[in-house]
């Protein structure tokens, strides 16, 4: 018999446990993440007070240290600055001490002040939420316990484990280590699964990365974002309104040339133009592998690696790796040339100082080029490009 307020069957502790939990991440993803880090979307006060106190609750985190510590992340990721990536610690350093490593850089006066604007900052987030955030995870405590009995406990201890687990160990160290990827972004970032339920659709990682400052997380038509469904109840209900969506690619199949909505379309959808030319990639390297083989033999380099290579942005290779790749790709002018256009294609995003006339005479420029190889693929890629819209 509980000693508690609500008597539940076993599997009832069970199911309020994931639901308080659930209601955790879901503040997580809607207002730390999307609504204060990124601005992706505005919140009611209701909304957004409800989110800050039920956080209050059940983790104790500082919503400026959050959503300085992420945008850090963001700015910095993958290089020894950032605050939690796998690629830098380790990904067991990041799946058992994500937390550790977190609050270790909430600490840090410096990121605070440059990335921890325009957070909330009234009477309420000054003497309660951030003075007192300790007491918030042990009021939430005494309430398990007064409604539950001693199962609270395990119940509470569920609730304080399950972000630090899931959103700072599971998102921040899987989510940059293992998965698949919609978009070639200049990370490690990638997609755990098409079904972002259990972390509030922060499975959709990779297309986090790509499109920091979408409210919708998904965007393929097999992926489903939970935390984008419940921000469409919201907006439903008057209690938020979206900012921001990762736009959609449509082409014109009419376009035979490049002008500026072209260039912007490429611009936009860049690391999805990438992703799509490292299928081109892949498929000349498979064909051209076995005229490799001889030189990749005598310098003791495996497929593997050679496919890591010619995959990865050059600038992430050391220079004797260059070396090397160069070396290999001069046996083959089919994979040189290839790979050689995907650099010239990345140069057109990256030009800044060039107008947008210039812009879009080099992309027409790399367009005819392409279809004047003589390499299917290139062609097949380049026709498609002109199309974009």
């Amino acid at each position: 018999m509980t000693l508690g307020l609500i008597d539940l069957p076993w599997w009832g502790y069970i199911v309020v446990t994931l639901v308080l939990t659930h209601i955790s991440i879901a503040g997580i993803t809607i207002f730390l993440h999307r609504h204060q880090a990124h601005r992706a979307l505005d919140l009611h006060p209701i909304a957004s007070h409800f989110f800050r106190f039920w956080l209050w609750l059940t983790t104790g985190m500082e919503t400026k240290e959050w959503a300085a510590v992420h945008r850090k992340h963001h700015a910095k990721c993958e290089t020894a600055e950032d605050p939690h990536s796998p690629v830098i610690y380790g990904i067991g350093k990041v799946l058992r001490e994500g937390s550790e490593l977190y609050r270790k850089e909430a600490k840090n006066p410096e990121t605070l002040e440059r990335y921890g604007h325009g957070t909330p900052d009234d009477w309420l987030e000054r003497n309660v939420y951030t003075r007192h955030s300790a007491k918030g995870v042990a009021l939430m405590l005494i309430i398990n316990v007064i409604l539950f009995g001693p199962i609270g406990l395990t119940m509470w201890a569920v609730q304080m484990l399950w972000s630090p687990v899931m959103a700072a160990g599971i998102v921040n160290g899987v989510g940059h280590f293992w998965g698949y990827r919609n978009f070639q972004a200049e990370d490690a970032s990638r997609n755990i699964v098409p079904w972002g339920i259990l972390i509030g659709g922060e499975e959709l990682h990779n297309n986090h990365h790509a499109y920091a400052t979408s409210a919708r997380l998904s965007n393929k038509w097999y992926e489903f974002d939970i935390g984008w469904m419940y921000i469409c109840i919201l907006e439903f209900m008057g209690l938020a309104q979206v900012k921001k969506v990762a736009p959609k690619l449509r082409l014109n199949t009419a376009k035979t040339q490049c002008d500026f909505d072209t260039l912007q379309a490429v611009i936009s959808h860049r690391y999805e133009v990438l992703a799509k030319y490292t299928q081109s990639l892949k498929l000349t390297l498979a064909k051209e592998i076995d005229h490799l083989k001889e030189v990749t033999t005598h310098h003791g380099v495996d497929r593997s690696t050679l496919k890591r290579w010619v995959l990865a942005d050059s600038k992430t290779l050391k220079e004797d790796e260059r070396v090397k790749l160069n070396l290999m790709l001069s046996k083959t002018m089919t994979l040189d040339k290839v790979y050689t256009m995907r650099e010239e294609l990345m140069s057109v995003w990256q030009r800044s100082a060039a107008t947008k006339d210039e812009l879009v005479k080099q992309l027409e420029d790399w367009c005819r080029r392409a279809e004047e190889s003589g390499i299917d693929v290139l062609e097949n890629f380049s026709r498609r490009l002109r199309c974009y819209v």
